[in-house]
């Protein structure tokens, strides 16, 4: 019953017309650059490694306050980022995406929440995803793209490795959930962080 978006978030603002600060400043794969997003309070978005090849095939990484639609410092009301008629899913929604694709998946604990379910949301091949991609078949049509991540205090990491993607829902004041796919087993990761990382956002049809 869900329909999702099958490519990575690459917008520059939100869908009122407000601008997503960009950062682009810093260095590149595993090398610390730009702002230290720690101190952050509302969103943010930056490219992997500053490398706009990488915008053009993962799209941006956006902390949570970006994909929660925190455009000022403590408000309670929230903008979009994603398209009039779609919504960043909660942990919920990811939920039922993952039993859809998995009926025993576990829905309430946190770290493997299914040992197979991100093979069939991972994209097929090596071009992107690194070797070996295990268990990659996309036969739930997802199509997750290794986009990496952006560490609070600015590292870009694990592209081609990881794809990790925001909930909507937060746990505590500083720390949000989220799903990842691994480039070497085929499952699927449910696990909070705080929410001043750069992580990858997908939307999902209202």
């Amino acid at each position: 019953t869900q329909c999702w978006t099958k490519e990575n978030l690459k917008v520059t603002k939100y869908n009122d017309g407000t601008d997503i600060p960009l950062d682009a400043t810093g260095g590149s794969n595993g090398k610390t650059g730009g702002q230290n997003w720690s101190s952050f309070n509302t969103g943010a978005r930056t490219v992997h490694s500053n490398n706009n090849a990488n915008l053009a095939i993962y799209g941006f990484l956006y902390n949570w306050y970006a994909a929660k639609g925190i455009a000022t410092a403590s408000s309670t009301t929230y903008k979009n980022i994603c398209p009039t008629g779609w919504h960043v899913p909660t942990d919920s929604d990811w939920n039922k995406l993952v039993i859809s694709i998995d009926s025993g998946a576990d829905t309430t604990g946190t770290i493997s929440q299914s040992s197979i379910a991100g093979g069939r949301m991972k994209s097929t091949g090596t071009t992107l995803w690194n070797s070996p991609n295990t268990d990659a078949d996309n036969t739930s049509g997802f199509t997750a793209l290794p986009g990496g991540y952006r560490s609070n205090t600015g590292s870009f990491l694990d592209i081609r490795n990881f794809a990790i993607f925001w909930s909507a829902t937060e746990v505590n004041n500083a720390s949000s959930l989220y799903r990842s796919q691994y480039f070497t087993d085929g499952g699927v990761l449910r696990v909070s962080l705080d929410n001043s990382w750069g992580f990858s956002v997908r939307c999902l049809k209202d």
